[in-house]
Parts: C-alpha cells; sequence; structure tokens
C-alpha cells in the first residue's frame, strides 16, 4: 500500500533553536534528549491524516533493536512496549497536515537516527521521514548530565572558546583556546569518534546501545583523543623534535585538529601534549552535550609505581643525573565533565564533576584512558572506585621523597615532602576570564589533620598502596639557602639571579649552582649553565652570590612550554653529613605581541585584524610565521610567512575577516620563529546580529 504522505517537515530552524543546538545547523534537524521536537506530516491527498493510525520508528546504529533501546516503534499518544520509549502527541492539525510533537527518553542513545512514519497498519514499510542527530541534554532534569545553573551551562556547553592555563605554580599563565564545538562539520566528526572506537569495532550494537551512558561515553572519548590503543585523534609526543608533525605549542584550538584527523582518513593529528589533549576532549564532550571544563593542576605527579610516593634525585653538584619514571610536572591539564554516577554506591554522593585525562599516561582496564573519577572521590580518599582513583588522587596528593647522591654512590634521604604537589589546581571562571582555583575540590587544605587521614584513607581503601615510611628524623641544615630571582625574567634576555646564603655559626662552604632546561612534563632537555664557588658564610651575616644565565646558553633550548631549573647545592667543607639544597622554576615572559579588530563588528560584515610583533633581539629572527584563528570568524586559519625580520624591527599583518556567526567571539595568533617558538596572544569580539532593516 502506498503512503498518504507527501512529506515531513522537521522544522529544523524552530526545533534547533528550541534545542540549543542552532550554533551548529538550521538545514539539519538536532535534538537534546528528554525534550519535546516537532515535525509537520503533510498529506499526499485531500484526505485528512488520522493521527490514531499513525506509527512511528525511530532507530539508531547497526542491527537496532528494541530490546537494546536502539529502536522504538510508537503511536500517537500510545504505549510503547520498547525499552525506552519514545512518545508522540498531536500539538495541531489542517485539513493536509498533522503536526506531532515528539519526545525522546531522557536516557535514549545519542548519535544519528533515522525516522520514518506509517500513515496505517497495513503498510509493510514506513515513509522515510529523514535523519537527526539527538545528543545529551545538560537542560533536562532526568538526564544524568544535567547542569542546574543557566550560567554554567553557558560556560560549560555552549561557550566556543576557553582558557587554558600553563606556566608553573609560580608564574601562572594564561592561553586562549578555540574549542569551535559548534563548527559545522564538528559534530559529524565527534560522532565519528564514537564509532572508531574498539569496542563499536568489536560489537557495534552494544556499543550504540551503552551511548544512552555518559559514563561510557566520556571513557570512550578520554581513549580516542589519543592514539595509543585505536584509530585515535592525536599521536603524544614529549621532547624538542616534532619533524613530521606540528609542535603541540603551535595549536591554537580543537578545530584544525579535529580537521586534519578527518582530512587524512583518521590517522592521528601530530602532535599532542596534555592541554592540547584536553582542549580537543573538551571540545568533543561540549558538542556531545556533556557539561565539562579544562583544569590545570601545578605540581602534578606523575606515579608509575601506585604507591603515592614521587622519588627525585639530586647529585650532590646540585643537578639531576638520574632518570625516573616517577615525575611531578610543572603543570598537567585534564578535563572535568559534569554527570550524575548511579554506578556507585551512595549516589548522589559522587555526582558532579568528574576526572576525565586523555593524555596517555597509564593503563585503565587495559586502555590508555582515564576516568571517570569522581572529584569528590579524590577528596576524601576513596580510591576502592571506579575508575583510577588511585592514579588521580597522586597526582594532586602524593607525597614528594628527595635524595641526594653521593659522590661515593650512597644515597641520602634529605627531605619527605607531604605538601607541595597539587597546586593552584585552575579553571576558568563562570562567564568571565577571571582564573578559578578550585583545589579546596580536590583536597583538604595541606598542613592539616584532615588532609593527613584523608592520605591515609586513600591508602587503607586500596590494597596496592602502603603508607610511606616516615621521614627520618633529622635537625633541619643551618645553612639557609634561597634563590632569588633581580628582575622579571624575559625570553630574549639575560636572567640574573641571587643565590642568598645564612648560618648562625662560620661556614666555609663549597656552592653549586646548575641551571637545566627541563620539559614541563619534569623532564631534564639539557643543561645549560653552572658555577663552583667556595664561600665563607658568617654568622648572622647574609651571603649574596649573583648567577647569571645568559640568554646566549638557554635561547636554542627553550620551547613553547619548557623552563629553567635553577638548583643550589651548599655542602660544608668540614662536615659532610651539612648540605643544603634549594631550588627555582623559572618560567619566561614573552615578548610583547598585539591583536586588535578594525571595523564595527557585525556578523556578514567585512572586517580586519591588525597584528603586530617587534623583534627584541640584537639578531634577525628567522622562518616568521604568523597564524590566526577563531571559530564563527574564519571559516579557516590563515597564516602568513616571513623569512627573517630585522632587529628592531616590527612586522604588522592585516588579516581581512567576515565573522559569520554572531555573540562574543575570540581571535587567537601564533607568532613562531626559530628564536621563539609559538608565542600567543587573542582577543575577543563582540559580533552584532545582522540585520536586514
Amino acid at each position: 500500500m502506498t503512503s498518504d504522505l507527501s512529506k515531513v517537515d522537521l522544522l529544523c530552524e524552530k526545533n534547533n533553536k528550541a534545542h540549543k543546538t542552532s550554533k551548529i545547523s538550521t538545514e539539519r534537524l538536532i535534538v537534546r534528549r528528554g525534550q519535546t521536537f516537532l515535525l509537520t506530516l503533510h498529506s499526499s491527498s485531500a484526505q485528512t491524516l488520522k493521527p490514531e493510525s499513525l506509527e512511528l520508528t525511530v532507530q539508531t546504529g547497526p542491527k537496532p533493536s528494541e530490546g537494546l533501546g536502539t529502536k522504538c516503534v510508537f503511536g500517537v499518544a500510545s504505549e510503547s512496549l520498547a525499552k525506552k520509549s519514545w512518545d508522540a502527541k498531536v500539538q495541531e492539525t489542517s485539513a493536509t497536515s498533522v503536526t506531532l510533537a515528539i519526545t525522546s527518553p531522557a536516557d535514549a542513545s545519542i548519535g544519528e537516527y533515522t525516522l520514518s512514519v506509517k500513515t496505517n497498519p497495513n503498510m509493510t514499510v514506513g515513509h522515510s521521514a529523514g535523519a537527526f542527530v539527538l545528543l545529551f541534554n545538560p537542560w533536562c532534569a532526568e538526564d544524568w548530565v544535567f547542569l542546574a545553573n543557566e550560567e554554567e551551562r553557558q560556560e560549560y556547553v555552549m561557550n566556543e572558546h576557553g582558557l587554558i592555563y600553563k606556566g608553573t605554580c609560580g608564574y601562572i599563565s594564561e592561553m586562549a583556546w578555540d574549542f569551535g564545538q559548534f563548527e559545522s562539520d564538528i559534530l559529524d566528526i565527534c560522532l565519528k569518534i564514537l564509532d572508531l572506537n574498539p569496542k563499536c569495532k568489536k560489537n557495534a550494537a552494544k556499543d550504540f546501545s551503552a551511548r544512552c551512558n555518559p559514563i561510557y561515553v566520556s571513557r570512550v572519548v578520554s581513549a580516542m583523543i589519543n592514539s595509543n590503543d585505536d584509530k585515535g585523534v592525536l599521536l603524544g609526543k614529549w621532547g624538542t623534535n616534532y619533524i613530521g608533525g606540528v609542535s603541540p605549542s603551535h595549536w591554537n584550538g580543537s578545530v584544525d585538529i579535529l580537521r586534519n584527523w578527518k582530512k587524512y582518513y583518521n590517522h592521528p593529528v601530530k602532535y599532542g601534549q596534555c592541554w592540547v589533549f584536553g582542549g580537543v576532549m573538551c571540545t568533543v564532550l561540549r558538542c556531545l552535550g556533556i557539561p565539562c571544563r579544562v583544569v590545570t593542576n601545578y605540581e602534578s605527579a606523575h606515579d608509575t609505581q601506585g604507591n603515592l610516593l614521587i622519588d627525585e634525585y639530586y647529585a650532590d653538584y646540585g643537578v639531576r643525573p638520574k632518570d625516573n619514571n616517577d615525575s611531578v610536572w610543572n603543570y598537567h591539564v585534564w578535563v572535568e565533565g559534569w554527570m550524575r554516577r548511579p554506578d556507585l554506591p551512595g549516589e548522589p554522593l559522587y555526582d558532579g564533576w568528574q576526572v576525565l585525562d586523555p593524555t596517555p599516561q597509564e593503563l585503565s582496564d587495559g586502555v590508555h584512558c582515564c576516568g571517570p573519577a569522581p572529584v569528590k572521590a579524590v577528596r576524601e580518599g576513596h580510591t576502592d572506585l571506579k575508575y583510577d582513583l588511585p592514579f588521580v588522587f597522586a597526582e594532586v596528593n602524593a607525597d614528594r621523597v628527595t635524595w641526594l647522591l653521593m659522590a661515593d654512590g650512597s644515597q641520602k634521604r634529605i627531605l619527605l615532602d607531604t605538601k607541595s604537589v597539587g597546586q593552584n589546581i585552575s579553571t576558568k571562571s563562570v562567564g568571565s576570564n577571571k582564573r578559578q582555583n578550585i583545589t579546596e575540590n580536590y583536597k583538604h587544605p595541606e598542613g592539616t589533620e584532615k588532609e593527613r587521614e584523608t592520605f591515609k584513607e586513600a591508602v587503607r581503601r586500596s590494597d596496592k598502596l602502603r603508607e610511606p615510611e616516615p621521614a627520618p628524623a633529622a635537625p633541619p641544615p643551618e645553612i639557609s639557602v634561597k634563590i632569588e630571582e633581580q628582575s622579571k625574567p624575559i625570553n630574549g634576555k639575560d636572567i640574573d639571579l641571587v643565590i642568598r646564603l645564612q648560618s648562625p655559626t662560620p661556614r666555609d662552604v663549597v656552592l653549586h649552582v646548575n641551571a637545566q632546561v627541563m620539559l614541563y612534563n619534569g623532564v631534564l632537555e639539557s643543561d645549560i649553565c653552572s658555577e663552583e664557588k667556595e664561600v665563607q658564610v658568617l654568622p648572622d651575616t647574609e651571603l649574596t652570590v649573583p648567577f647569571q644565565i645568559p640568554f646566549s646558553q638557554y635561547g636554542s633550548h627553550i620551547q613553547g612550554n619548557n623552563s629553567i631549573k635553577v638548583t643550589a647545592v651548599a655542602n660544608d667543607k668540614e662536615s659532610t653529613e651539612e648540605v643544603s639544597l634549594a631550588e627555582k622554576d623559572i618560567v619566561l615572559e614573552n615578548p610583547p605581541f598585539s591583536i586588535t579588530v578594525i571595523g564595527n563588528p557585525v556578523q556578514y560584515k567585512d572586517l580586519q585584524a591588525e597584528i603586530t610583533f617587534q623583534n627584541p633581539l640584537s639578531v634577525a629572527l628567522t622562518d616568521c610565521s604568523i597564524t590566526v584563528s577563531g571559530s564563527g570568524l574564519l571559516s579557516e586559519s590563515v597564516v602568513a610567512r616571513l623569512e627573517s625580520l630585522g632587529s628592531g624591527l616590527q612586522v604588522r599583518f592585516l588579516v581581512p575577516f567576515t565573522p559569520y556567526k554572531a555573540g562574543t567571539k575570540q581571535m587567537v595568533a601564533d607568532f613562531d620563529c626559530k628564536q621563539f617558538r609559538d608565542i600567543k596572544t587573542s582577543c575577543n569580539v563582540d559580533i552584532k546580529h545582522y540585520s536586514r532593516a
């Protein structure tokens, strides 16, 4: 029997606006689960469609099944026997059309669906009504990702740009990141990421059914952002040689990375490091409808042995000679996703923010992924819960043990530090560009009895952990050593420091001072300079020893995220037991780099961005490039190249562009050359809506 339908209007523009997806498209139906959307059925004849005779079928994935919740057959105002029942009600009727209000379950699987309609029960095949995409719904109270506060939903779901914090605990810096989750092609790329995950390859029907669960989906995304086990998005690399790819510090946002992954047939994009992995994961989760934010943990421990201890080694002359699997990163970036955790005991105790870390570090159930780990469980030391709680707890609350390797081959344990790991845990504030310190979400205040009780609780709850032995009782060293800067260290200039020594009694001291360039993950990149002096420290008198690190020695080693670690070791010539150690991490401030927008910022009107950079060095900069990007402003990144920029000269680069989306947008620029790697700048632009009047 033929269909009585001539057309099904999915009312994309109206529905997408109501479902907060019109930023993605108004020509394709994209809706959120648990929320009603409309469609209009038009009759192919003068005969009126009978709502009570209509039968609708929605289905997703291969081998859709009512038992698995990936298929539902339902009528108008009727009950369905499907596991996850959809609902249809008559919204409006006319002589030749019926408008239905369709509501999906709040726990329906997300992804692309097909819709078909039968106008009477005698039809063997329904009329194809088209396809639509169903997303998670933070606006729906029954959805596990429900977020009650509208300002937070605007920040953690709808905001297409943000800030990622880098540097060190004492030198917190920020970089703009273009998430771009609503660019027109990003949704399909995100769905492709889900389709290529190994669990889907193994059992697609089961995987599509499990996509109802944000816990499952977020864990899959965590594994698929890196490429260690699958056809994931990014290949990680830590070092200084990025031949064959792009230095991680060069990326301005997620869009180019995701597009490159698609363009090159899902081969991993080279290269990523933690903030790149985190930025891309945030894009994917926001696109799919899971509220999330990028988080930076300073002094972040990487505990490979699972004992909540980080061993650090120094030679008695101050350098770090020993490779060690454990490390403390200057900073580490991960993502927090917002969701309920009914899979854990005591719900809703662990609902809310969950740590999700896509950077490939340790295996979790045989896969390079991490989380979701409830932040509330981290704070209380509940390391026996899912997922990866011992590893995340160590990142923010491990203890550090410092050893000196003596010239005779012996090791001397000089310090057990219970406080320094996990500092200034930071994320962008809601509705502003201010930094929010969320350390208290992860741990009780350092130095308190409650914090130590939590540490012991973490040990008790995991049979893999053992409480570390207490540090040997030892009097504090009588020689006091401090390292101070003379002025703010600027990349391109010599760094002037002073070492301050004090002692209550006269001391003849051998002072070793060393400067080493360190990768941000705590790995030594190169030794750059050192100095040894014999000095006399008099009682009640501060001795100052100057120490300079010339640009000529450090300049070629500094990449976008490297820092300089300066260590000073003071050895008493009369007593080999009297050893004092001080260290300081130095992050250099880059030369000024600016971007401004010229013109009246109106949607679809031509504008210009002016970008300027001046060479501060006494030599020419070579192999220079400027890369500019911004979702809603530029459809693709713009790159300008310059062979050289003479000493003291300024480059001025004008980028014409036509904004295609209204609202607050962000333009990000990167300046790169052989002498300075990936200096960033950004500006926000409020684009007014285009008006035809």
